[in-house]
């Protein structure tokens, strides 16, 4: 089944695969007044791209990010877009940073907004590939033109068909592969941080992996991956009973740092193909408030950093109630503590200016 999914294959229960959003649908949503509009946002996690039926490139972003809230900087995050079409096989993922920093500089024109869109650009790379993959780093870097600032090799990946691994994943425990584990030791040492992008029951892999290198910067992306649907379906209690204990760990692990967001698909909290309109910035920060306290609670805020994963998630909503939603489940942070989560700890481990 291929990760982007057209509106003719869209059925109910279709998770863990992208979806076009639909319009008609989007705007059902209840409208919303943007809640502290001048609080500064470094979206933290988005993809451009330019996909059959799903155009989504700087103008589109800006449509999004120009709707209240006050988005000042923000990180590109690989998404297998914009490949170059020859070369070596492990050199094409290159062309997608050199697109990223592209739309970067567009942005910086003013044009667009006043968002810097990809000031960090995270990008793709086989690590795999062992101490081999060095050249690779090395052209990422000369592409993103001082944005670039790590790689997303995800090891997504459960047993069930119904789940729709990553599409970098084949098999369990990538990360405790000999290769990947010396690709990512060369990543390390350039500097460069690994997002990390896992489902709940593989957070023992990214455990293992920053006990064993303590050097490196590890982003965990949407809230460590809970799971919601097939084997997982009903079973709120259970998927995080097993994933609490899993991010205490990984919070008790200084080189580890979590990004707030991104569980649209996977935690599969509401039904968007059947529901008769999306929810309100109340009900969703109802839905994803235990994950999300939780993070906070545990790595605080000096280690936390709100995510959009814009498009993926206007598949259940707009942009506005997004963030609505996020700042409702923090309202009774202080502004030190709001400041680390939107902007502070993204400048920090993203390296922004």
């Amino acid at each position: 089944m291929p990760l982007f999914m057209t509106d003719a294959q869209k059925k109910p229960g279709m998770f863990g695969r992208i979806l076009s959003p639909d319009a008609d649908w989007l705007a059902r949503q209840p409208r919303e007044e943007v809640l502290e509009p001048d609080l500064p946002i470094v979206d933290t996690h988005h993809h451009l791209w330019d996909l059959p039926g799903s155009r989504y490139l700087i103008s589109e972003f800006a449509g999004d990010t120009g709707t209240g809230h006050n988005i000042v900087q923000t990180v590109f995050l690989e998404c297998h877009a914009m490949y170059r079409k020859e070369g070596p096989l492990e050199m094409r993922p290159v062309g997608e940073t050199t697109f990223a920093a592209g739309l970067a500089a567009m942005s910086e024109s003013g044009n667009y907004g006043p968002t810097r869109v990809a000031q960090g650009i995270v990008g793709m790379a086989d690590l795999s590939l062992g101490d081999a993959v060095r050249p690779v780093l090395e052209a990422h870097i000369r592409a993103g033109d001082g944005r670039f600032r790590g790689v997303r090799y995800a090891t997504a990946w459960d047993a069930s068909e119904v789940i729709g691994n990553s599409y970098t994943a084949d098999g369990p425990h990538m990360l405790a592969r000999p290769g990947v584990r010396a690709g990512i030791a060369c990543l390390a040492s350039l500097g460069l941080s690994y997002d990390a992008w896992v489902f709940h029951p593989q957070l023992g892999d990214v455990i293992e992996l920053a006990r064993a290198m303590p050097e490196l910067n590890i982003v965990l992306g949407h809230c460590g991956g809970p799971l919601g649907y097939g084997p997982y379906a009903n079973q709120r209690e259970a998927v995080f009973a097993a994933w609490k204990p899993k991010m205490m760990e990984l919070a008790a692990l200084p080189n580890v740092a979590v990004k707030l967001g991104g569980m649209m698909m996977r935690l599969a909290a509401f039904d968007y193909n059947v529901v008769a309109a999306p929810p309100s910035s109340v009900e969703l920060a109802q839905m994803w408030r235990p994950y999300i306290e939780t993070c906070i609670e545990l790595f605080g805020p000096e280690r936390c950093m709100f995510e959009s994963n814009f498009p993926v998630e206007k598949m259940g909503s707009n942009y506005v109630t997004l963030w609505n939603c996020f700042k409702r489940i923090t309202a009774g942070a202080s502004a030190s503590e709001k400041a680390s989560l939107y902007s502070g700890t993204a400048r920090r481990i993203y390296r922004l200016d």
